[in-house]
C-alpha cells in the first residue's frame, strides 16, 4: 500500500507544484496544499503511516543538508551580526506578544511562557525551498536567514529547558546547555579536520558512488548527533552541508544529493505537512486559532524584519528575512508535542497550535514571493544547479 500511496504523492506534488508555479506561486506552496488534499482531512488517500514518518523525515534532513552545500561561506562570515539580530529580534517579539496573550487568555504563567516560545520558534525547511526557486538562498539575504534559524533553534530550545525545569520535567539546565556547546564545538572541529579526510578516503575506494556515500554518511551522523544534544536534526544536516561545500566534492555531491532528494524524499517531506493537519472540531476553537495565527505570523514578521532593518537590510529586504522566518514547521510541532507531554499545554491549545503551526507555513511562500519579488540583483550568487528545481 505505502508503494501506491508514494506514487500519488509523487505525482500529485509535482503537478501541484507546477500548477502553483504556473500561478504566479513559489511551488512548494502547491505541494503543501495537495497534501492537505490527499490526507485524511479530506481525499483520504494517504495515511500518516510510520514509513511514510520516516520518509518525511530524510525529505527535509536531505532538503537543509543541500542548502548547507550551497551555502557561501564567505557570505556566513560576513552576515553573523545581522544572523544574530534577525534572530534575537525573532524570539523577543513573539515571545514577548505570546506571553501577554497567554496572560490574556488566562493562562497559569508557565503555560503563557510556553506558548511565547512555541511562537518564538522558526524552521527554514520551507523558506529554504522558497528561496532557491526565486534565486536568493547563497545571497546576503539567505545566509543572513540560515544563520538566524540556527541562533532561533538553540536559543529557544535552552529557554524551553529552563522552563521544563521549573514545569517538574526534571530538566538539568547546566547539563542541556553543556551538550549544546559540546555538539557545536566538536561538529566544527570534525568539519574542519575530519570531514576533508573522509571525503578524500572514500573517493579512493574501488566501489561505485563512494563520494556522494561518504556525504549521506556525514549527513546522517551529524543529524544524529544534533538530535541527540537537544538540537534539530535539520541544523546538523545544515552543517554537514556547509562542511562538504568546503572540500573538493562539493560540486559532485550536490548534483546527486538534489537528485536523490528532490526525485524522492522532499515531495514527501512537503506532502507530509498537510496530510498530518487534523481539521476535527476546528470550528470550535476558530476565533483561538485565527487570533494566534495572526500573532503567529505579525510578531515574527515584525521582529525578525526590525532586526534585519537594524543591521542594515532595506526595508524590503528586511521584510522578506521577516517573512522568511514565520514558517514554524516541523520544529513547533515537535516543542507542541513536548509541552503536552510535560503539562505545559492541554490536549485544546495544542490540537489550536498545530492548525496554527500548519497556517504559518502555508503563508511563508507567498509572503517571500511578495517581499522579495521575482529572482533579482542576487541571482548572480547562485550555481546553475540552484535555478532547475521545482
Amino acid at each position: 500500500m505505502f508503494l501506491l500511496q508514494l506514487a500519488i504523492i509523487l505525482l500529485a506534488s509535482k503537478l501541484a507544484g507546477d500548477l502553483s508555479a504556473r500561478l504566479g506561486q513559489p511551488s512548494v506552496l502547491g505541494k503543501l496544499l495537495v497534501g492537505i488534499v490527499l490526507g485524511p482531512s479530506v481525499l483520504g488517500w494517504i495515511s500518516p503511516t510510520e514509513m511514510f514518518k520516516t520518509f518525511s523525515e530524510l525529505g527535509v534532513i536531505l532538503l537543509m543538508f543541500i542548502a548547507g552545500l550551497e551555502t557561501d561561506t564567505e557570505e556566513f562570515k560576513r552576515t553573523g551580526k545581522a544572523s544574530t539580530y534577525v534572530g534575537l529580534m525573532g524570539i523577543i517579539v513573539p515571545f514577548s506578544i505570546g506571553w501577554l496573550t497567554g496572560n490574556l487568555l488566562n493562562l497559569p504563567l508557565l503555560q503563557s511562557i510556553f506558548l511565547g516560545l512555541l511562537l518564538s520558534a522558526t524552521s527554514v525547511s520551507i523558506s529554504v525551498q522558497a528561496l532557491k526557486e526565486i534565486g536568493k538562498l547563497r545571497s546576503r539575504e539567505g545566509t543572513t536567514i540560515l544563520g538566524a534559524a540556527v541562533i532561533d533553534d538553540v536559543v529557544v530550545i535552552i529557554a524551553l529547558a529552563f522552563v521544563m525545569s521549573f514545569a517538574g520535567g526534571e530538566v538539568d539546565l547546566g547539563m542541556v546547555v553543556l551538550k549544546k556547546v559540546l555538539f557545536f564545538a566538536v561538529a566544527l572541529l570534525v568539519a574542519w579536520k575530519v570531514v576533508p579526510w573522509v571525503m578524500r578516503s572514500f573517493s579512493r575506494l574501488r566501489v561505485t558512488e563512494t563520494v556522494i556515500t561518504a556525504a549521506l554518511i556525514l549527513c546522517f551522523v551529524y543529524a544524529y548527533a544534533a538530535e541527540y544534544a537537544g538540537v534539530a536534526s535539520i541544523i546538523g544536516a545544515y552543517i554537514a552541508g556547509v562542511a562538504i561545500s568546503l572540500t573538493n566534492q562539493r560540486e559532485a555531491v550536490t548534483h546527486k544529493v538534489e537528485t536523490i532528494g528532490y526525485s524522492l524524499f522532499v515531495p514527501v517531506f512537503f506532502t507530509s505537512i498537510g496530510v498530518t493537519a487534523e481539521f476535527a472540531g476546528i470550528l470550535d476553537q476558530l476565533w483561538l486559532i485565527i487570533l494566534l495565527s495572526v500573532i503567529a505570523i505579525l510578531t515574527k514578521l515584525v521582529g525578525a524584519a526590525l532586526g534585519a532593518k537594524f543591521a542594515g537590510f532595506a526595508w524590503r529586504s528586511s521584510l522578506g528575512i521577516g517573512a522568511a522566518m514565520v514558517s514554524r514547521g516541523e520544529v513547533a510541532l515537535i516543542l507542541a508535542a513536548l509541552g503536552l507531554e510535560a503539562g505545559l499545554l492541554d490536549k485544546e491549545l495544542f490540537a489550536a497550535l498545530v492548525v496554527v503551526v500548519l497556517v504559518t507555513t502555508l503563508v511563508t511562500p507567498p509572503l517571500m514571493k511578495l517581499f522579495f519579488g521575482k529572482a533579482g540583483d542576487s541571482q548572480k550568487l547562485n550555481s546553475p544547479a540552484q535555478q532547475h528545481h521545482s
